[in-house]
């Protein structure tokens, strides 16, 4: 289970558990809209609205990892193809991941991508052919995923690329 997910589950039961205190004082939160990449998929959550107590706060969990400084990349290809004829849309890309640093890392690549106007962060990474789980020290790789998936839950017209993070164990 994600960490995002983990933070909003938590988050949503203190809410269903100790929604409003005793007193008259409340106000309207926003849960912020969720696209939570899975093994299996991705779901996505719509922002939504919850009344609680004043002195209600959702503290921020501290992350375990960190973006990667001195890191670059390049799109060598990128490929959407909306409807391939059998049912299915296809993503193909190849990006080039640079670690400009003086030693080796460990983690994983993050990519923002904007579908249908919408941005969401994902970890294409698990489904990949190529997933760049290390880089050496002043190296690249390349990271290579292509894939299908059903239009049964409706048709995507255009996915582009924002940008690409490479996240690292924090020490």
């Amino acid at each position: 289970m994600t960490k995002t997910l983990k933070l909003i589950l938590i988050a949503i039961t203190f809410l269903i558990f100790f929604g409003c205190s005793s007193g008259d004082c409340t106000k309207m939160i926003t849960i912020p809209a969720q696209t939570i990449q899975t093994p299996s998929g991705s779901s996505y959550m719509p922002a939504y609205e919850r009344e609680v107590a004043c002195d209600f706060e959702i503290e921020p969990i501290e992350e375990n990892t960190k973006e990667l400084e001195n890191f670059s990349y390049e799109i060598l290809n990128f490929v959407y193809t909306p409807d391939t004829g059998k049912n299915t849309s296809r993503i193909q890309m190849e990006i080039k991941l640079n670690n400009l640093n003086d030693f080796n890392v460990t983690g994983v690549p993050l990519i923002t991508i904007n579908v249908d106007g919408t941005e969401s962060i994902g970890n294409f990474a698990p489904k990949a052919t190529s997933s760049c789980y290390g880089i050496d020290a002043k190296s690249s790789c390349i990271f290579t995923f292509d894939q299908e998936t059903s239009l049964d839950l409706g048709l995507i017209k255009s996915v582009k690329i924002v940008s690409v993070k490479y996240i690292v164990p924090k020490k």
